[in-house]
This record gives structure tokens, sequence and C-alpha cells, in this order.
């Protein structure tokens, strides 16, 4: 936590506490809110939260995702070796896609987080598998920063094991915020 600024550090460890608010019966949702806040998405965040999952906005939200995604990998120069991972992770996106439109948001954030470390290496090579990363991104900018450190908290051991057991709507509410920060990339 130490690289998050102090300015941002509150709604970070919010979102993923030592003691969880996912581990919660009653879990509270607006740490995921505070963290799309503080992100610059959080208008956008909460107007898709509040969709119904079967409705005509959510769909073509989320094809405003995946297109964008789609572009984002696209879009990025890679040296000629790489080009092999970056047709790799555009194939990843479908599936995702499919988990997201089922509900099964536990496999989702597996595969997002997973997304989220191949498109960190595209867009910033090997720093990418530095121990300073997310300090890197935060000397870039301070909300790409959180949001790299958000993808990297997807990616953890920890929270993989806990969404088993987690409520569907906080899972959603975790998902959610990436996919409305790529969607706006």
């Amino acid at each position: 936590m130490s690289a998050i600024p102090g300015e941002y550090r509150k709604a970070a460890e919010h979102l993923f506490p030592r003691e969880s608010f996912f581990r919660s019966s009653k879990p509270d949702l607006k740490p995921a809110a505070e963290f799309a806040k503080a992100l610059g998405i959080g208008v956008e965040y909460q107007r898709v939260f509040a969709l119904d999952k079967n409705s005509s906005e959510l769909m073509t939200f989320l094809e405003h995702f995946e297109n964008n995604l789609d572009l984002l990998i696209r879009k990025t120069w890679v040296e000629k070796c790489d080009e092999d991972r970056k047709d790799a992770l555009q194939d990843k996106i479908p599936p995702l896609m499919i988990l997201i439109k089922q509900g099964n948001f536990s496999k989702a954030i597996d595969e997002f987080g997973n997304i989220l470390e191949e498109l960190a290496y595209l867009l910033f090579g090997s720093q990418r598998d530095q121990k300073d990363f997310t300090e890197y991104t935060f000397r870039i900018d301070v909300q790409m920063g959180l949001f790299w450190w958000y993808g990297n908290k997807l990616a953890c051991k920890e929270l993989g094991e806990m969404n088993e057991t987690l409520d569907n709507k906080v899972l959603w509410a975790v998902l959610l915020i990436g996919l409305c920060y790529l969607t706006n990339f």
C-alpha cells in the first residue's frame, strides 16, 4: 500500500481491506463506489451498476467495453516477438464476455485479472514485471496507478480463492470498476 498516494489510500484500503468487506454477511458496496470515484469513473460506474442485468443498456455498455478493449489491444505497438501475445490476448476477450453475460462473476474476475496482467505487459513491456511497477504507473498518472494496483489485486490468489464464496452483487461491483475504467480509457 505504500505506493498509493495518501489522498487515494482510504478508497484503496476500503476496496481491498485486510479484514475484507467481502466476508461480511451483509457486504457494504460503498467501497467499490468510492474506489470508482477515485478512478474518475464514479458517475458511469453508478449508472451501469444500477442497470438491470438483462437490459439493452447493459448489453450496449458491454459491447462498448469489448470494442474499446479490443481497440486498445490492436492499437498497442509491440515488438514483432510479442505479436503472438497480442493475438492470444484478443482471443481471451470473447470468453470473458460470455462469463460476464452469464453472470459468472467469480470466473470473470479471474479471467479479467489475467487479461489485465497481459495488457499491462503489452502496454508497459518488461517494466510490468518489476517490483516497482505500481509505483511506476503512479508516477505516470495517479488514476492509472490506482487502476493497475486494482488489476494486480484482481489477479492475486487470495481474492481468487474468496471469489467462490462471495455474493454475486459484490463480485459484480468489483468487476464493474475495471470494465468502466477500460470502457472510458
